[in-house]
């Protein structure tokens, strides 16, 4: 009797089992959202979680946040396929541009400039006097801090020793230490930097402006996904829940604002396409 039960049973399991398989391959797949690490691990979770989280309910299209250990591996995710979405600044060179990723919005915040910035109560008073020093810098994929800064050094003929800290909050950390003289950083983050952690800076030297970085998609992203994710990003500001949200960002990291995000094309990002032509290949 037992016996017979359980045979009638199996039937009943396996197509229960095949169901749910088939309601899991049925269902929308998921996308990774790598930002590039502008703060800590910590602070740059905080700040893009509850974004994520709205966009993906408004959206209808799951986001995963993607993050690495440093500012670098953003890049790497987006090279080894493993992001769909990013918001970034180094896909604009030839060799990254061939990607077929696409810019759908930008951040709508103060242009961007590459510094070169010391203590405030440091000896040092131009970037000449950095020759030799130990100079920290986010990583090698920094676009603005650490690229558009140490091109700007070779400009000049003046040799430093870089210094790469992961990310800009370690950098300054560093410099701050007094483990180096010098750290290239973005304008933006050293502004965020001086509200959170109550420190004040002497500008070297200061690039040309740059756009804020960019929300940009992957060729493998169907249209109507990016679309659906676009219009999300860029009616936050027209949200109630979403001002909250961007105003709660904003405090996070001391920005002067809450910074919306606004419709961008790669139109947007000359400037980055023409220091890609000129920088030295190394820094490309």
């Amino acid at each position: 009797m037992h016996r017979l039960t359980i045979v009638r049973l199996v039937p009943a399991v396996l197509a229960g089992l095949l169901a749910a398989g088939a309601a899991r391959a049925g269902e929308a797949p998921a996308y990774n959202f790598s930002p590039v690490n502008q703060y800590n691990l910590q602070v740059t979770a905080n700040f893009w979680n509850p974004i994520i989280r709205y966009v993906s309910e408004k959206s209808g299209v799951r986001l995963n946040l993607k993050l690495g250990r440093t500012s670098a591996d953003a890049t790497s995710h987006v090279l080894a396929r493993e992001a769909d979405f990013a918001f970034t600044n180094r896909l604009f060179c030839p060799g990254r541009a061939s990607l077929g990723w696409t810019v759908f919005g930008r951040r709508m915040g103060p242009p961007l400039r590459a510094q070169i910035v010391v203590p405030a109560d440091s000896s040092i008073q131009s970037v000449a006097e950095l020759a030799g020093a130990a100079v920290a810098f986010p990583g090698p994929e920094a676009m603005i801090a650490y690229k558009v800064a140490y091109a700007e050094l070779q400009r000049r003929n003046i040799p430093v020793n870089v210094v790469f800290a992961g990310n800009t909050d370690a950098s300054l950390a560093q410099l701050f230490s007094g483990r180096v003289q010098a750290a290239g950083a973005s304008s933006q983050l050293v502004r965020h930097y001086e509200g959170r952690e109550r420190k004040s800076f002497r500008v070297l030297w200061s690039s040309a402006p740059f756009n804020d970085m960019a929300l940009m998609a992957s060729p493998r992203v169907p249209a109507d996904q990016v679309r659906a994710v676009a219009q999300a990003f860029i009616g936050m500001d027209k949200d109630p829940e979403g001002r909250l949200i961007l105003a709660a960002a904003a405090g996070l990291v001391h920005a002067e604002a809450p910074y919306p995000f606004v419709a961008a094309s790669n139109a947007d990002y000359p400037n980055y396409r023409a220091f890609c032509a000129s920088a030295p290949p190394g820094l490309r």
